[in-house]
């Protein structure tokens, strides 16, 4: 009991910590550009946050939910510059549409297991990719989508600040959804569908019904952290929305740092976003991003397969092990003394009685 109150003390000075940093890093950042690096890293944790309620609690492995983060962007952008809906009001309209556009995607692609529902996925960005580029008139086509600014008279430094605080919420906001379903009768019968789905159904599970609705879900989770992106970058372009390679990153965050862990995806959002940051800065628009995701993605399959979070509490565990008296230790009087002392209770309490 001592061991799980420490633990949970532990938990909650690392988060404590964790929040206060995050919270002063725009004051502590030296330039306007560190604060765009810490907005890219916190959307690309959103991102693989949303994903990890299908990859996590169902062991879906879905490459298309790009596809997800570019119609949530492009709805809030087209419902901003075609419609003249307040900005953040054509977010919310943007997630929940796509939520039902999600419906019957998943309706269909979550008939399939394995390695067809990975290429399901990846064809729906691919046809979206398509449909957005050719129609131009509507979407703008190749030459992008203009988002107006939702505070079009603050300055450019502000406007980061003031998306930094944003995206953090919408982090908060997606990471205590998961901790709610992770706790909850309905995540119970998701992790169940992870481990055996056919066993799951067998006993009562309706397997389908909760596979859809966590989809939705993460959806419309997906759809959100792509508006706030369009409301802040202010540019679209349908190759970079609607990308492959987005739902790869998705998936290489999770797993780096462990679908099943809470903050899993957020410690690889960290690991991998600045690793590409850092990469398309240093080595401009070559392909180098690219190998150093393929590099992580090898170290992950090769040394951490189900993480950095579990790695590192096996560590901990083995060492905690290592650490505790083995009965060998033990000399023979404390086991004659450990022996001993039931009776010597026994004992105490007939006199007890006996008075």
């Amino acid at each position: 009991m001592r061991r799980g109150s420490d633990t949970r003390l532990i938990h909650l000075g690392a988060l404590l910590a964790a929040a206060a940093i995050a919270l002063s890093f725009p004051s502590m950042a030296p330039s306007p550009y560190e604060i765009t690096v810490g907005i890219a890293i916190l959307n690309y944790a959103v991102l693989s946050t949303s994903w990890n309620f299908v990859g996590g609690f169902t062991g879906y492995i879905s490459l298309g939910h790009g596809a997800f983060a570019g119609l949530g962007a492009y709805g809030t952008g087209l419902l901003v510059a075609r419609a003249g809906l307040p900005p953040f009001a054509a977010l919310f309209t943007a997630a929940a549409l796509v939520a039902l556009i999600a419906v019957p995607v998943g309706y269909a692609a979550l008939r399939v297991r394995g390695a067809s529902f990975v290429i399901v996925s990846i064809a729906l960005v691919l046809i979206l990719l398509l449909v957005f580029q050719s129609w131009a008139s509507f979407t703008g086509g190749s030459r992008g989508l203009v988002v107006p600014r939702p505070f079009p008279g603050m300055l450019r430094a502000e406007h980061h600040r003031t998306f930094y605080f944003l995206f953090l919420a919408l982090l908060a906001v997606t990471l205590s959804a998961w901790w709610v379903i992770d706790r909850s009768r309905f995540g119970m019968g998701l992790k169940a569908i992870r481990e055996d789905e056919d066993k799951a159904q067998s006993l009562g599970i309706p397997t389908y019904s909760y596979k859809l609705v966590v989809f939705v879900v993460s959806a419309a989770f997906t759809a959100l952290a792509g508006g706030l992106y369009a409301l802040w970058f202010g540019d679209l372009d349908p190759v970079f929305q609607f990308s492959v390679l987005g739902g790869a990153y998705m998936v290489l965050m999770a797993l780096l740092g462990g679908v099943r862990h809470l903050y899993g995806p957020l410690l690889g959002a960290v690991a991998v976003g600045y690793a590409l940051e850092y990469a398309k800065v240093e080595y401009g628009d070559t392909p180098l991003h690219l190998v150093v995701a393929g590099l992580l993605l090898g170290v992950v399959v090769m040394f951490m397969p189900d993480g950095v979070i579990p790695a590192a509490t096996a560590l901990i565990g083995r060492f905690r092990r290592s650490g505790e008296t083995s009965i060998r230790e033990v000399t023979a009087a404390e086991l004659r003394e450990r022996r001993e002392q039931p009776n010597r209770t026994e004992v105490k309490d007939g006199e007890r009685s006996g008075t």
